[in-house]
């Protein structure tokens, strides 16, 4: 069944009005018919399941069957700071990334990344960001869409971490795999989490030591060195899975 999402305010007693892009892809795209049913999210914790009742010349009409409170989202919130990477990683990152439960994703101008966003090119990006983050988020059921952050700088991204309950950092000079479990093993469902990744050349050693001092725990992946669109997708997958009620 095909998801999509509305602001709160599109939503009536027993109907809710979608438009835009969404309204073209229900009838234009899918070719939906009169009497197909669709999922349909505000952003919260809610989710209605309702047909396709009418089209009208800006919007379709979805009569609401029922609403239930469904259960997609990990019990944590869990906030991606990645490191920017070449090419077109990020959105092989985003996409997978929104699939494991993400909550919110920061793309981090490190020392050692190649990639410089700013003005116009930035804004560009994080556009399309934004509708992969939007795309994954239907194709895996998420009850909103993941949020992609404007681009911060390491120290920024530090400093917004501090708000975080848990900061992880991924780094090939961390402590051996027990002490990864046993940092891992004493997060709990309802605490928020970050994590840090590298871009291809990795951290800078000044910029590992700004994130410990304010607080982040260096873990290992393991002893074989990860790239950059595996190792936040890596951990991602073990929170999911220690995480997951």
């Amino acid at each position: 069944m095909y998801r999509f999402f509305v602001e709160p305010s599109q939503v009536e007693e027993h109907v809710i009005r979608i438009h835009g892009t969404d309204m073209n892809h229900i009838k234009n795209v899918l070719r939906m018919k009169i009497g197909e049913e669709i999922l349909i999210s505000t952003g919260e914790k809610t989710e209605y399941t309702c047909y396709i009742e009418a089209y009208e010349e800006e919007e379709v009409l979805a009569h609401i069957m029922y609403a239930q409170e469904a259960g997609y989202e990990l019990a944590s919130r869990i906030y991606l700071f990645q490191g920017l990477p070449k090419s077109d990683k990020m959105e092989l990152i985003i996409q997978k990334a929104v699939e494991l439960g993400v909550h919110r994703i920061i793309p981090v101008a490190t020392k050692r990344a190649v990639v410089r966003l700013e003005g116009k090119k930035e804004e560009n990006k994080q556009r399309r960001w934004q509708a992969i983050s939007e795309s994954a988020a239907k194709q895996s059921k998420r009850m909103y869409v993941p949020e992609i952050s404007h681009v911060m700088s390491f120290k920024d991204a530090v400093q917004y971490a501090q708000e975080l309950d848990v900061i992880l950092l991924p780094y090939e000079r961390a402590r051996g795999m027990q002490e990864t479990k046993e940092i891992i093993g004493k997060i709990k469902p309802g605490q928020s989490v970050g994590i840090f990744i590298g871009p291809e050349g990795g951290f800078d050693e000044k910029e590992v030591e700004l994130a410990m001092e304010q607080g982040a725990k260096a873990i290992t992946l393991g002893k074989r060195i990860l790239r950059t669109e595996t190792a936040g997708l890596t951990v991602l997958s073990v929170l999911m899975f220690a995480l997951e009620e």
